[in-house]
């Protein structure tokens, strides 16, 4: 089977006096890279002057939220993967385009041009600059199969497309990537260039996105070590390649952490001959990570707004349509100015979905992220290239209502809601948002009036927190536990009585068991894997397997709350999608007020 051709090893690098007598060649802007560390948690005071210990919150909950950073393991890292070593060189904060490492052509590092990647349950992603009507991925064996679109992906704007690889295609080793045709074209005829696939189990590079400062976020799983993540000089290089020219640039980077390196832009010398450069990066003493991702010169779209609002909400969906209008409808009335939906692949129509609620005004867009297991990669570009076009943000789930019960005396929403809750002084960077988590409450299936209005019965006590984040406040590093996020040196956290979140999270079984297909979160594992079975991102007393264990339509039910069922049929009428639903018997409390946070989580 034919093969790439290498080019020649890498021999040197040009010396620092070298780099500057390029650098010389061109004008040079400076930049300087603030990095400052601040608490991840520091309790502050109220509004009104009351001090945290006059607030009842348990004592869980005034220690340090932790962040959780597992050492890769051998699934994300193939540690037998042959190194070609880059020179060791000290890192040190980019100050200026000399900072940078230039290779001549013949040195040039090797970055081919990656395109396609194998995803869990055979699923393969194709990137291409340019869309394509129709699409189908032709295989080099002979098989193809239909690529349903999924969008244009945010930054550098290349189109992804997901088809399924047919089995006879999976034994071809290595892996190589199909063609992406229109259904219209031969694909018998088509000439088929020799591209390795790269695969979602190894460490890779996948995405970049460039802010408004100049910054790049590069994207990567399997390369960053939890020790980097408070380290201002990370060991970490950033490697660009001109697509045109194939001139090679070096820099150190700014931060990492989780699966986002910030690094400093390219040089402009790459800039000013190529449209388009490929972007990847290097842990010191090791050649550069597979990627798939490009970086263009001028600013991604996502980051432009004619206006700075007040709130925005961000939050990762996936197939949830028929829940989306009403958390909507129902937060837009509240005071959230602008909605951003990170859609990780959705096959239920989202955009459609999308279009009906825009074309009655509300201001909601999607950002296609097909990436498996980065929610809080998502989270982390939603926080920084919205930054110029949101003051705060909320990172919430669809099945998750901000909500306050001293509303139940209002006659009707009101935009300033939220805005009370994000009035605080100005040293403040994220306030925390109790949550309480609603069970079935007998539903057996979908309630039709709703999920405020059908889900009515909840566990007592407190269970975890959201939040709002002013997004100036945010580190630099973008480290978030998708919870919160780490705040920089100046901002303090605290915690409101203005507000909480009604959590519907254990829905009727066919509902809830779709979350047994997999976990967004990076460092969550999937329910189907046996560990980590007391962790609280499961359902207590769920085994591994999607089966519907006995009684669940009234589990989770020990206070009977219809606080939000009576104040959202009085503000929106009775059931945002019709009447009925299938319901059950079961015993439980009533609660028709004001909610104390219990003294202790289990």
């Amino acid at each position: 089977m034919p093969k790439h051709h290498r080019p020649s090893r890498l021999r040197r690098f040009l010396t620092a006096a070298g780099a500057a007598s390029v650098a010389g060649l061109v004008l040079f802007a400076g930049r300087q890279a603030v990095l400052s560390k601040g608490p991840i948690f520091s309790p502050g005071l109220f509004p009104g002057g009351l001090a945290v210990e006059n607030w009842p919150l348990p004592q869980e909950l005034l220690r340090p939220p932790t962040f959780l950073f597992p050492q890769p393991s051998e699934a994300d890292i193939d540690f037998a993967l042959p190194r070609r070593l880059l020179p060791l060189r000290p890192h040190s904060p980019p100050q200026h385009d000399a900072d940078a490492v230039f290779l001549p052509e013949s040195d040039a590092v090797f970055l081919p041009d990656l395109d396609a990647v194998l995803l869990p349950d055979s699923e393969v992603l194709v990137l291409a600059d340019e869309p394509v009507d129709d699409a189908i991925c032709a295989f080099q064996g002979g098989a193809s199969s239909p690529a349903r679109a999924l969008g244009r992906l945010p930054g550098p704007g290349r189109h992804a497309y997901v088809c399924t690889m047919p089995k006879p295609e999976q034994s071809i080793q290595p892996l190589q990537a199909p063609l992406l045709l229109s259904s219209s074209v031969d694909a018998a005829a088509a000439d088929f260039p020799v591209h390795t696939m790269l695969n979602w189990r190894n460490r890779l590079v996948f995405d970049s996105a460039v802010l408004d400062g100049g910054d790049v976020l590069v994207f990567a799983k399997g390369v960053i070590r939890r020790q980097w993540a408070n380290t201002a000089n990370p060991p970490v290089q950033c490697v660009y390649r001109g697509r045109a020219d194939g001139v090679s640039a070096s820099l150190p980077a700014i931060t990492a952490a989780q699966q986002v390196v910030r690094c400093p832009p390219p040089p402009a010398l790459l800039t000013s001959s190529n449209t388009q450069l490929r972007v990847t990066l290097s842990v010191t003493g090791e050649e550069p990570i597979p990627s798939l991702a490009t970086y263009r010169p001028q600013k991604s779209d996502l980051a432009v707004a004619p206006k700075r609002n007040m709130i925005c909400a961000c939050t990762m969906v996936r197939n949830v349509s028929k829940f989306l209008r009403e958390w909507v409808m129902y937060h837009d009335a509240l005071g959230v100015d602008q909605f951003f939906l990170y859609d990780n692949g959705s096959e239920d129509n989202l955009a459609a979905k999308v279009a009906e609620m825009r074309s009655t005004g509300i201001n909601i867009s999607t950002v296609a992220w097909p990436w498996t297991k980065t929610q809080e990669a998502g989270l982390s570009h939603c926080a920084a290239v919205h930054q110029t076009s949101c003051q705060w943000m909320t990172f919430i789930d669809v099945d998750e209502f901000i909500f306050n019960p001293d509303w139940k005396i209002l006659e009707s929403p009101s935009k300033s809601m939220l805005e009370a809750v994000v009035s605080v002084d100005p040293q403040i960077g994220q306030i925390y948002l109790p949550c309480f988590d609603f069970g079935p409450s007998g539903q057996t299936a979908h309630p039709q009036e709703g999920v405020c209005q059908g889900y009515t019965c909840r566990l007592k006590t407190q269970q975890r927190h959201k939040s709002f984040v002013r997004l100036d406040a945010v580190e630099p590093s973008l480290q978030n536990s998708v919870h919160h996020f780490s705040l920089k040196s100046g901002f303090t956290n605290m915690w409101t009585k203005l507000a909480r979140i009604n959590h519907y999270k254990y829905q009727a079984w066919t509902e809830f068991k779709l979350k047994f297909k997999r976990r967004v979160s990076a460092y969550v594992a999937d329910w189907t894997d046996p560990v980590n079975l007391q962790s609280s991102d499961r359902a207590p007393g769920l085994g591994v397997e999607a089966v519907e264990p006995p009684g669940w339509a009234d589990k989770f039910c020990e206070v009977k709350d219809t606080v939000m069922q009576e104040l959202s049929v009085r503000w929106f009428g009775t059931g945002f999608g019709g009447h009925g639903s299938s319901k059950s018997t079961g015993s439980h409390e009533t609660h028709t007020g004001d909610v104390a946070l219990s003294p202790s989580l289990p």
